[in-house]
């Protein structure tokens, strides 16, 4: 009757569950998962996956974290405050209320999804994140003919 299912974990989203945020926790502290965790509740720290893991984070409707994310998949429903780092892929429900960068290399995003910040991709090279007006730790950008004669 029970036999083999006791091991298994229950499925949202088609990723398994393995550590739930309940609805009225609050974890003030940094987070370290593997496998799948389900926010509920709320996050005040930094929420990483293990380095080579195929953790998925997902943050639920009425989810809320206050940090900073590292993880191959994230998935938002909820909100978020703080930067993202997906190193695989995020998905943007439609009510998902970003407010941060978010670096990425595959995303989806609903229709009615916000973001307040920046969508950067995991290829983009350095120049095009910081913009001509970043000047170099000297101070001054060399043109085309200075940089020749130097």
């Amino acid at each position: 009757m029970f036999g083999s299912d006791k091991h298994k974990s229950p499925r949202h989203g088609g990723h398994a569950v393995e550590t739930l945020i309940g609805p009225r926790a609050v974890i003030r502290g940094d987070v370290g998962f593997t496998g799948g965790l389900y926010v509920e509740g709320t996050i005040y720290g930094k929420v990483t996956a293990e380095d080579g893991s195929a953790a998925v984070l997902t943050i639920a409707d009425d989810g809320h974290i206050e940090g900073e994310v590292r993880a191959p998949v994230v998935v938002i429903s909820g909100r978020m405050t703080g930067d993202i780092h997906a190193g695989e892929r995020i998905e943007l429900a439609a009510n998902a209320r970003v407010n941060g960068n978010i670096h990425y290399k595959v995303v989806e995003m609903a229709a009615g999804a916000m973001i307040t910040g920046r969508l950067i991709h995991a290829d983009a090279p350095l120049a095009q994140l910081t913009g001509p007006e970043a000047a170099p730790a000297g101070g001054r950008v060399k043109g085309k003919a200075e940089a020749q004669e130097a």
